[in-house]
């Protein structure tokens, strides 16, 4: 049964909806998806520039340095930003003993596909160019920055970059064509990720004529050999319970070392509740432990 405190995550999603179909209805603004996470004690914010992008270093007090959590905040490629997932990222962060950077990519629609993978790119090789070595580099990120977290990668290595330690994508979005059942089976637990609605941001995501297969928008047509480790959390409750299965299923396909945690009755990026509910900490927790041994801590 889910904890009092991660109701909020569905009150959030509830209050989303309500906005999209009743413009007159009292809403939270985009900022305020960030009042749903706990200020982690112990963390700098510094605010820098990542090679032309906007970015923030979130610093955990007594952290290993040359370790790093390259972190690609969701919103449906529409929205989110630095600001409303700092402290989400800085309770992971924080959890793990090390460095995190967290960027602010273009968004749709005044910027279409591929403009986010090759900002997320960009922010990598930026952090290449700060002297991190790549086997101390994880990605991770949310909704759309979980699926940024796997198809940067595919940009790196299309560039001739190293790829990265490994990636934590969770609540993935990684389905362009909205083909998963769980968007039925799921449809009366979850209030806001509708299949309509998913299509309509994948439309804005790709712009007039865009593929939906194309496997920089879509890591499911993509190949995923030689990636390093994923460890994929989502929510039971959420309509992309399946993007997260089939993700997993073709990285295993592709030989790569996948790792799933479905978390029952939970709510789209739950973990955005670090902090305060215990199922948020839960999953921030296991996250952490499992990402130590992969950057050599």
């Amino acid at each position: 049964m889910a904890s009092k405190q991660s109701e909020a995550v569905r009150r959030h999603w509830t209050a989303a909806r309500l906005a999209m179909i009743r413009p007159d209805a009292e809403h939270p603004d985009n900022e305020s998806w960030g009042d749903l996470t706990a200020e982690p004690r112990g963390v700098d914010y510094i605010e820098v520039d990542a090679g032309g992008l906007p970015a923030m270093w979130l610093v955990p007090r007594h952290c290993v340095q040359d370790r790093v959590l390259l972190c690609l905040h969701g919103g449906g490629f529409v929205g989110g930003s630095i600001y409303t997932h700092r402290k989400m990222f800085g309770h992971l962060a924080k959890a793990a003993g090390v460095r995190a950077l967290i960027v602010d990519y273009r968004l749709a629609p005044a910027h279409i596909h591929p403009a986010q993978v090759d900002d997320a790119t960009d922010a990598y090789r930026w952090l290449l160019d700060q002297g991190i070595d790549p086997a101390h580099i994880a990605f991770t990120g949310d909704s759309s920055g979980g699926l940024l977290a796997i198809t940067a990668q595919l940009r790196a290595r299309e560039r001739g970059l190293p790829l990265p330690a490994a990636a934590m994508p969770f609540s993935p979005w990684t389905d362009m064509e909205v083909a998963g059942e769980s968007y039925q089976t799921n449809q009366d637990k979850d209030p806001f990720f509708y299949s309509e609605t998913v299509r309509m941001l994948a439309a804005t995501f790709l712009g007039e004529g865009g593929d939906p297969r194309d496997p920089l928008a879509s890591p499911l047509h993509a190949d995923l050999a030689g990636l390093g480790p994923i460890y994929i959390q989502v929510g039971g409750d959420e309509t992309l319970l399946d993007d997260a299965r089939m993700l997993d299923e073709h990285a295993r396909k592709a030989g790569v070392d996948v790792r799933l945690d479905v978390f029952p009755g939970m709510q789209h990026t739950f973990q955005m509740a670090a902090g305060r509910a215990p199922e948020a900490d839960d999953a921030i927790g296991r996250m952490a432990g499992w990402v130590g041994p992969r950057l050599g801590l």
